[in-house]
């Protein structure tokens, strides 16, 4: 029998859509507040988000394995939302991309604190029968956010005349907010291992399927390089900002409507099978990109690209709980978004590397073939319990 969504996962979901609004309004400005306003170069945009991320990435699981060992979910979760809301504010006050670089790892400090907990937390209320709903309906909340606060963005830039560090300041209160409703939010505990939880212990008893699980992720997201070298290549395709930023917008709408139906078509026909669909699409999107010179193509691929992450982000989660015991669930998140954080950052290295020394199409055709690679990976050796993945 299929268990009722518990208020607690809504709540959570909402704390997620406005902690997204206020990142996002940020999406569309803070490359050109760093650069115009402050006056920073260009290459401190890639060392300011490069340094954030990677530490981020590692924080992730150690706080997610903490989170373990107290059986403490929710003071991890909200000490998080608190520093991503505050890091708003020190970005909005600054006149040195110092201060902007100390708001980004305040940001992801957050991130880092958060995650692991955050996902335990929603496994704790879910069950085999709705795993995949439930973490699909928190991605549709999440990914929401990124609907939303670019849009709002828009329309102030043109309110306030392009005032980028008032719109910064405006920014901060969707985060605020979010941090009012997570007070809400009941505390999620499970029963304590009879063992003493160690960190390197820990992860070396996850079971072999989680392990296989964590590899072939790390193999697709060392070709799943930052958004921003779809939206370069959609900006020499010819689209304006704009354009670009409604093509983006586009893309989160189909991923936030479209993650409830994958969850729950997850969680009738099962989890793999609709993540290595979206593997798939994946491939075939980053193929038509390097393929597309038209400005139709780039909306039609932004919008399948939305069923692609709608498919596997949270898909991924929801198989990942199945596979590891709950009392260990905040390490298991961590590492798994320490392992994805951290191919990604090098994806973009790569990305990067490949755009400028070989080719912008070489980019988007190694992502294609990092995607296959997994899928081919996971196909063979992932093999998941009867009922459960």
């Amino acid at each position: 029998m299929k268990k009722k969504t518990p208020r607690q996962v809504y709540i959570l979901g909402l704390v997620s859509l406005f902690n997204d609004i206020s990142s996002e309004m940020l999406y569309p400005i803070l490359p050109v507040f760093l650069t115009q306003v402050i006056g920073a170069p260009v290459y401190v945009l890639g060392i300011i988000e490069g340094f954030a991320e990677g530490s981020a990435s590692f924080l992730k699981t150690y706080f997610g394995f903490l989170s373990d060992k107290l059986n403490k979910r929710k003071g991890f979760v909200f000490a998080g939302y608190f520093l991503s809301a505050c890091s708003k504010l020190i970005i909005a006050l600054s006149n040195l991309w110092g201060v902007v670089f100390a708001g980004r790892l305040t940001d992801k400090l957050g991130k880092g604190l958060r995650t692991g907990a955050r996902d335990a937390m929603l496994l704790g209320y879910s069950d085999e029968s709705n795993r995949g709903y439930i973490f699909g309906l928190h991605r549709s909340f999440d990914s929401a956010g990124a609907v939303v606060g670019p849009l709002i963005a828009l329309l102030l830039l043109g309110i306030w005349n392009d005032s980028l560090r008032t719109i910064i300041f405006i920014a901060v209160i969707p985060g605020f907010i979010g941090l009012i409703l997570f007070s809400f939010v009941k505390e999620v505990t499970f029963e304590k291992s009879a063992k003493p939880i160690k960190f390197f212990a820990s992860i070396k008893t996850f079971p072999k399927n989680f392990k296989v699980l964590l590899t072939g992720l790390a193999i697709f997201s060392l070709g799943n390089s930052s958004d921003t070298f779809l939206i370069l290549k959609s900006k020499d395709i010819g689209l304006s900002i704009t354009m670009v930023i409604m093509a983006y917008i586009i893309y989160n709408a189909v991923y936030s409507g479209f993650s409830v139906m994958a969850g729950k078509l997850a969680d009738r026909v099962g989890k793999t099978k609709i993540f290595f669909w979206g593997l798939l699409i994946y491939a075939v999107v980053y193929i038509g990109f390097a393929l597309n010179t038209s400005f139709a193509g780039v909306f039609i691929l932004f919008f399948i690209y939305g069923f692609y992450i709608a498919m596997t982000d949270g898909i991924a989660k929801a198989i990942a709980g199945s596979l590891v015991q709950k009392e260990e669930s905040g390490t298991a998140f961590g590492l798994m978004q320490t392992v994805i954080g951290l191919s990604t950052l090098l994806a973009s290295i790569i990305g990067g590397f490949l755009w400028s020394l070989v080719s912008p199409e070489s980019t988007f055709y190694f992502g294609a073939v990092c995607a296959a690679a997994a899928f081919v990976y996971l196909a063979v050796n992932f093999r998941p319990s009867p009922g459960k993945a």
